[in-house]
């Protein structure tokens, strides 16, 4: 079975982060984004849906691990750089843009998600669908 065209009516998403774990917000995410809650998703197609994560910096991360990015390789003194909370949005995209693979899912997906801070968004012409786990 490959869908057509008249299946690729795209849903709008609410995710609330307000206490939820960062990985279980991103693999839900990625499902959503794909398409691969669908019973007619197929590989090929691009039948994913649009996620609104609301409340971004209520996520809960784990504080005992820190994180370090790189910036310049090579160079001495201030390449290492250690990542803090202060931009939640961005550890969330970040995470889930990590998690899709290659290709056109990596440019196209991600392009999707919508990552805000506080309860309230913009997006309220398109009905979104208020998920709850």
């Amino acid at each position: 079975f490959i869908p057509t065209s008249d299946y690729n009516k795209r849903k709008w998403y609410v995710i609330d982060c307000k206490d939820k774990r960062l990985g279980r917000i991103a693999s839900l995410s990625i499902a959503l984004l794909s398409g691969k809650h669908k019973s007619y998703y197929h590989p090929s197609f691009d039948m994913g849906d649009y996620v609104i994560l609301v409340n971004a910096e209520c996520l809960t991360l784990d504080r005992n691990i820190t994180k370090f990015h790189v910036f310049n390789p090579g160079r001495p003194g201030s390449s290492l750089k250690r990542l803090v909370n202060a931009l939640p949005q961005r550890i969330i995209e970040k995470c889930i843009f990590g998690m899709l693979p290659n290709g056109f899912p990596r440019r196209h997906l991600s392009k999707r998600l919508k990552v805000y801070q506080g309860s309230q968004h913009p997006h309220t012409a398109q009905n979104p669908i208020k998920l709850e786990e």
